[in-house]
């Protein structure tokens, strides 16, 4: 099955009174924070999106993500396949002042304008989710590594000059 897109704006307050609830893609190429950590180009992301006012008339937003992405190994450079699920609820404020305000289990968005860019949101909670070191297996590494060492050369007589004979050469000698 194929997803839409998920638009990138969207009037929050209006949609919570309502009760929407959208569903759609984002490609990680337009997330401009986010994909200045991939390597892959063909990742994907999905949003879940339900918009919606609690008993104390609050504008909420209960957002789950998944995604497959190709992040880059910190040890090797090479890229490595991460996947990632974020599960939030947050609520619609208008000023910091009202979100300083909020209960500790609600995460705050201060949304002055009418529209609120729900791309943002969801590479808010990509980043956040995001390891903050991504790596192989030691192991994986290592195989992936051992291509870019370069080759060992074996001395065919066996006597290498000592690159150290010229500091004894420098050294004040003892006389008795």
């Amino acid at each position: 099955m194929l997803m839409q897109p998920l638009p990138n704006t969207l009037d929050v307050r209006k949609a919570a009174a309502r009760g929407v609830s959208l569903s759609g893609t984002v490609e990680p190429t337009d997330l401009v924070r986010l994909s200045e950590l991939l390597q892959g180009k063909e990742d994907s992301v999905q949003a879940d999106i339900s918009l919606s006012k609690d008993e104390e008339n609050r504008f909420l937003i209960h957002v789950v993500v998944t995604a497959q992405l190709t992040v880059i190994c910190q040890r090797c450079l090479a890229g490595l396949a991460v996947s990632l699920a974020t599960d939030n609820t947050i609520a619609v404020v208008w000023t910091d002042e009202q979100a300083g305000h909020l209960p500790r289990y609600l995460d705050g968005l201060v949304c002055a304008d009418e529209a609120c860019n729900l791309w943002e949101l969801v590479e808010d909670e990509l980043i956040l989710s995001l390891p903050a070191f991504n790596y192989h297996e030691t192991e994986q590494c290592k195989e992936l590594l051992i291509g870019y060492a370069p080759p060992i050369l074996e001395d065919q007589d066996g006597d290498k000059p000592n690159p150290f004979n010229v500091l004894a050469q420098l050294k004040p000698s003892k006389k008795h």
